[in-house]
């Protein structure tokens, strides 16, 4: 499939401002990279940081040993704060709840979001589409005023078939400004908060 050349364009804008957004220098903490800026800013511990991208990791890993359900289905895991949250398309219900049970079973998973859609996988285009509603989404985070102490970097954000997840450690008026932030963004269908409160 060939992508016409703003498409393209827009693409590598796109992954690099993500990339760009993501943090700093890497630094190793017990065995494990984590990114510098996203220590210090993050409300997570480092331990939990790493906990988290651990959880991830261990996740990809299950959910590939089970062959029929890795090569049907088109699965994103996120984990912050070792709530997961399970992203993607699988062909039935069965397969949907078994890759949440497999999930579930990692050590240290708290509680699983299971947001997987009961569809084919989605196109180059949709995933492309969708990269690029999260750097928006991200992007219009740093526009955010009045909230004394808050940092954009604290938010996780994911897309997926025009749906943003956030995640993130918040009070509850920054989580409201948060998702009336990225309620604004164009191509977005729908925000999911999935926040732990501080407050």
């Amino acid at each position: 499939m060939k992508i016409p050349p703003r498409t393209l364009s827009l693409l590598m804008a796109a992954g690099l401002l993500v990339t760009a957004l993501q943090g700093c220098t890497p630094v190793v903490v017990g065995g494990a990279a984590v990114a510098t800026a996203e220590v210090v800013h993050d409300r997570r511990t480092a331990g939990t940081i790493i906990e988290d991208q651990a959880i991830e990791l261990k996740a990809y890993r299950a959910i590939h040993k089970d062959r029929e359900l890795a090569s049907q289905s088109h699965i994103s895991v996120t984990s912050y704060n070792m709530n997961v949250l399970l992203t993607g398309e699988t062909p039935t219900e069965e397969l949907r709840q078994r890759a949440a049970e497999i999930v579930r079973r990692i050590p240290k998973v708290r509680r699983v979001y299971n947001e997987l859609a009961v569809a084919g996988p989605s196109s180059l285009t949709s995933r492309s589409n969708d990269a690029l509603i999260t750097a928006k989404v991200k992007l219009a985070l740093f526009k955010i005023k009045g909230l004394e102490g808050f940092d954009p970097t604290r938010v996780k954000v994911v897309t997926e078939r025009g749906n943003v997840y956030l995640m993130g450690l918040l009070t509850h008026r920054e989580a409201d400004a948060v998702a009336e932030a990225a309620r604004r963004v164009s191509g977005v269908q729908r925000v999911i908060k999935l926040f732990e409160y501080i407050d």
